[in-house]
């Protein structure tokens, strides 16, 4: 009888270090499911009366260079409220570590097309008033995948 419990209470731990395991092996796929990548959301103050010329330098120039240095593009957005739609750009850029970001900001900055449309474009006054960046990871439970 002692053994029949005995032999019981192994199966049972067994089981239940079975299931342990399968749980921290879901928890692991959870884990790896969150996205690694950095991401940077950038914010553009336009100057006064410039935000079409700013829209059509990153359709025609800048999303081309930013993919050429290995940024990738998450999203543009512009605030719903029209003026304020005038003043501020909103974007969303992913990089595999903040000093990969780091190093293709570095390149794109010196990258003899970005320097040619960027005076170009600002042959009648610069586009941007100021740039805030502000660097992110996304949380465990980020739909972000």
């Amino acid at each position: 009888m002692k053994r029949v419990i005995l032999l019981g209470l192994i199966a049972a731990a067994l089981a239940t270090g079975g299931m342990a395991a399968a749980d921290r092996a879901d928890s692991d796929k959870e884990k790896k499911k969150v996205d690694d990548r950095v991401f940077e959301l950038r914010i553009y103050h336009a100057a006064p009366g410039k935000m079409k010329a700013l829209h059509a330098r990153f359709r025609d120039h800048t999303n081309k260079l930013f993919k050429k240095h290995g940024m990738t593009l998450i999203g543009y957005w512009t605030p719903t409220d029209e003026k304020e739609a005038e003043k501020k750009l909103y974007y969303i850029l992913a990089y595999p570590s903040k000093e990969a970001g780091e190093r293709s900001w570095k390149a794109f900055r010196e990258d003899a097309d970005w320097i040619k449309a960027k005076d170009e474009s600002e042959k009648g006054g610069k586009l941007v008033d100021k740039v805030e960046s502000i660097w992110l990871n996304p949380t465990d439970y980020s739909p972000i995948k």
